[in-house]
């Protein structure tokens, strides 16, 4: 899985909400930093050469759709975080976040309950 730009990834979060769209969809769902139309196009476009997206053609029209979940993007990118910052550490990543001040002792004590629960 070939990794994304933040513009595709920002495109990307608006197709996983509306699951179909078409390009001036996706257009009114940004606020900041509109993108020109085509501009827009062309990434979503791109998102598709990537398999990431598909679409159904009406005409001359395009209504884009993930194929790629959400999910699985998600622990493709967390994998690859905590692999690249944390030295594949999940500890360290916990650590990482209790030290910035990001995650409580009851956050990390629901966590250690889940844990223990699937256990």
């Amino acid at each position: 899985m070939e990794k994304l730009t933040n513009k595709e990834e920002e495109i990307m979060h608006i197709l996983w909400k509306l699951e179909k769209a078409f390009v001036k969809d996706v257009l009114n769902e940004i606020i900041e930093d509109k993108p020109h139309y085509n501009t827009l196009s062309t990434i979503i476009r791109n998102l598709e050469d990537k398999g990431f997206v598909a679409y159904n053609a009406y005409g001359k029209t395009h209504q884009y759709y993930p194929i790629v979940t959400k999910e699985v993007y998600k622990k493709r990118f967390m994998n690859v975080a905590i692999d690249n910052y944390f030295n594949n550490s999940y500890k360290n990543m916990v650590s990482f976040f209790a030290k910035e001040e990001k995650i409580s002792v009851d956050e990390l004590k629901e966590i250690i309950a889940l844990i223990e629960k699937q256990k």
